[in-house]
This record gives structure tokens, C-alpha cells and sequence, in this order.
């Protein structure tokens, strides 16, 4: 049973993240209306994965996830947005989110994110993917020649995938797109993660990005 908390200053909101997360492997054990209930709740609950608003009015979802982060044994948490704050993206980034949705996202994209981050995968769909690498060619001081340095210690299928994890595909999708089956694509993210010295896709993808820009 994968446990998920839910954290929106909106009830509405809430409400309608219970409905939607009811299959039988996830169960919402508990709410947080603000960023400032966020650690309380996730130590009382234990929840595998955060579902994180990054707009609340006493302390922000980039907060707040930096905080949970810095737990022992923290959950994973995704990061959930309208896209139109696009500045805190890459603070959510370095807050180590473990995915982004939007908040107009289908259920089945929530229910599949929940699903990925509780596997450690992340989740980073091709339009967070979009949005999040934006960010990163506006961003001044982008680090290109340090992540370019990075990027070149990895083999060319590592490479393959981690460019494959920016432009948003799932494992399973890059499985199909490089015909490799699904345990060796994780097998390449995991060596490539390593190397790069990041904690999820999210972060890799962000690298990845960057190395472009240095190569430039």
C-alpha cells in the first residue's frame, strides 16, 4: 500500500486528491493545509509520497519540501503547480522534489505519478519536462561547463536514457524507444545518477540540460 499525504491550503483541492487517489495499492492517510504542518504530519503519518502545492500563504511548497527532504528516511515528493509560477520551479528542483504535476493533470497522471515516485522513479512528465528545462536556459549562471563535465563520464546508452528522463519518458517508454527491457533501462539510470552525483530524475534531467548549454 503505497501512503500519501496530501498538501494543498485549498479543501477543494484536497477533496478532490482523495477521489481521485482510491485505487486499491494507494491510500491518503492524511491532509496538511500548509507548508508549516508538512514535517509534523509526515512524522505522525509516514507517508511514501507528498503530493506538495507550491502555493501556500504561511510557508511555500519549496519550503516546505526542503524541509521534509532533510528528514531521516524522507518521502518522496511531488511538486504540484499550474505552470504559471514558473520561477520557483528550479527552487523545487533544489529542494530535491521527486517529480512535478499540474494541477489540471488527469487522474490517471496522478494516480501513475504516485505510483513512480513510490517505486523511487520520479516523475516527470513531458510537459513538466518542458517547463522545468525552460527554466533551466533562462537561469543565469546555469553551471553548463561543470554538468557538461559530468555528462561526459557516461557511457553513450547511459547518455541515451538520461536524455530520453529529460524529455519526460517514463522507464517504460524509454525501454520501447531504445528496445531495451525495463530492468535495464533502470540499471542505466541508476549508474548514470550515480555519476552525476544527483538523488532522482528530476535533478538528472536538470544536469543533462545544463550540459548542453556548456557544450554550446
Amino acid at each position: 500500500m503505497i501512503r500519501v499525504l496530501v498538501v494543498d491550503d485549498d479543501p477543494m483541492v484536497r477533496r478532490l486528491l482523495r477521489t481521485i487517489l482510491r485505487p486499491d495499492d494507494i491510500d491518503v492517510v492524511a491532509e496538511a493545509a500548509d507548508g508549516d504542518e508538512v514535517v509534523t504530519a509526515v512524522q505522525a503519518h509516514h507517508p511514501d509520497v507528498v503530493l506538495m502545492d507550491l502555493r501556500m500563504p504561511r510557508i511555500d511548497g519549496v519550503a516546505a519540501t526542503r524541509a521534509v527532504r532533510a528528514l531521516p528516511d524522507p518521502p518522496g515528493v511531488i511538486a504540484m503547480t499550474s505552470f504559471d509560477t514558473e520561477a520557483v520551479i528550479l527552487d523545487a528542483v533544489h529542494a530535491d522534489a521527486s517529480g512535478f504535476l499540474a494541477k489540471d493533470a488527469s487522474p490517471d497522471e496522478i494516480v501513475s505519478a504516485v505510483r513512480a515516485v513510490a517505486r523511487g522513479e520520479g516523475a516527470l512528465s513531458p510537459r513538466a519536462a518542458r517547463v522545468v528545462m525552460a527554466q533551466v536556459h533562462a537561469a543565469p549562471n546555469s553551471g553548463g561547463r561543470d554538468a557538461a563535465a559530468k555528462v561526459a563520464t557516461l557511457t553513450e546508452r547511459e547518455l541515451d536514457v538520461a536524455r530520453l528522463v529529460a524529455q519526460g519518458l517514463s522507464n517504460a517508454e524509454i525501454a520501447q524507444r531504445l528496445f531495451l527491457g525495463e530492468a535495464t533501462v533502470k540499471t542505466h539510470l541508476s549508474a548514470a545518477t550515480a555519476k552525476l552525483g544527483v538523488v532522482n530524475r528530476v535533478q538528472l534531467a536538470v544536469v543533462v540540460t545544463q550540459s548542453a548549454l556548456g557544450e554550446a
